[in-house]
């Protein structure tokens, strides 16, 4: 048994299964005290004694676990109701509408992840809204020309970098506004794109570690992953994806152990479907999501191509062989689901959907909430 002092105004709740998020076994008919928003007591039922003025909640039946935070997102572009990307939709309302559905799912916190606008995010990482979760950003990213974001509503918001003074004038930018990340991109788009260098990331992320900020890398290829692990970068927002990660990699990471992966699986763990899934008919989808966006969802598992569902398996298989090489090597994996990259992410239930696709990878329960609670709060 754990306890603190409790003040203010106290609950005791018990029956409940608790889930405590590190790893250890759940604590079968539990009991927990909160006040002031917070757990000072956590035990089982009758070991904790009701504070005066508490009130008692019985939760027999249920299960109780941490909320959870999503290290990969990108808000205030998709606009759910009607699946358009804009930056017409980057507002405060929408913005608010995307923080209320991710609380609604059970995420206390997300991380917008380098497509934000203008001071509106910063504004809202400093309040708190009844109902939505908290919002943290690492504004805008840095990426060579047309390399970023890959649709036409954000292609553009990202510092435009071709230069060294480039990569440290956008640290500079970035850094009064003490983004959770500097955020890089560093991905030919399948050799369609030129991307930044090693001289360029390397001088991004020299730059942000001179302001005591941390750096995150959108990712593809191996010897980039490298290249990024060498001069410093402290996670990556994707597994490594055109090639099975070698031993020469592994050992880079051991050498830099506080290196961590939020994989993305969920989008293509849904495409390797070759006809409509079961997951479509899920009421949380159909309570949270409009007729018209389910239907254009189904609409995707149409008369798909033969090659292109197995170049999507080949890498659905790919990613599974990576991810489980990394947690062999015990590299710290955190949940990150990048909703919103596209209009089929819906915020809120898509990050729910990662937790699936991290299970089907071969990650156990218990280390699946691990990754969403306690690792990600701690990212």
């Amino acid at each position: 048994m754990q306890q603190r002092q409790a003040t203010g105004t106290a609950i005791l709740f018990e029956g409940a299964r608790l889930l405590t998020g590190d790893g250890k076994a759940p604590i079968e008919n539990s009991a927990f005290i909160v006040a002031n928003d917070r757990f000072t007591s956590v035990g089982r039922k009758g070991e904790l004694q009701l504070p005066p003025g508490a009130a008692r909640i019985d939760l027999s039946g249920k299960t109780v676990m941490p909320a959870m935070v999503d290290v990969h997102s990108h808000f205030g572009f998709l606009k759910q109701l009607d699946g358009s990307m804009s930056k017409a939709n980057f507002n405060r309302e929408n913005l608010l509408d995307h923080l209320k559905r991710y609380a609604y799912h059970g995420f206390a916190a997300a991380i917008s992840m380098g497509t934000d606008i203008g001071d509106l995010p910063y504004q809202l990482r400093e309040e708190v809204y009844p109902g939505a979760a908290l919002f943290r950003t690492v504004g805008r990213g840095l990426a060579w020309p047309g390399s970023g974001p890959n649709d036409a509503a954000r292609n553009d918001v990202p510092y435009v970098v071709t230069t060294v003074q480039q990569a440290r004038s956008a640290v500079e930018d970035l850094a009064p506004h003490h983004p959770d990340f500097v955020k890089i991109w560093v991905d030919d788009r399948n050799h369609t794109q030129k991307k930044l260098t090693p001289e360029l990331y390397g001088a991004a992320i020299a730059e942000a570690h001179k302001h005591n900020l941390r750096t995150i890398a959108h990712v593809y290829n191996l010897e980039d992953a490298k290249g990024l692990v060498r001069a410093g970068v402290e996670g990556f927002t994707h597994l490594v994806r055109d090639t099975d990660i070698d031993d020469e990699f592994l050992a880079l990471l051991k050498q830099h152990p506080g290196v961590f992966f939020t994989p993305n699986l969920g989008i293509t763990s849904r495409a390797i479907e070759s006809s409509r899934p079961a997951w479509l008919d899920d009421p949380l989808l159909h309570e949270t999501i409009p007729p018209g966006e389910i239907a254009r969802l189904e609409n995707q598992f149409s008369n798909r191509r033969p090659d292109a569902l197995a170049n999507t398996r080949a890498s659905w298989d790919l990613q599974v062989r990576n991810l489980t090489k990394l947690r062999a090597a015990g590299v710290r994996i955190v949940l990150g689901s990048d909703s919103a990259g596209d209009p089929s992410r819906t915020m809120g239930w898509h990050a729910i959907w990662e937790l699936d696709a991290l299970s089907k990878a071969g990650m156990t329960p218990s280390e699946v909430i691990v990754a969403s609670t306690r690792l990600a709060a701690e990212t």
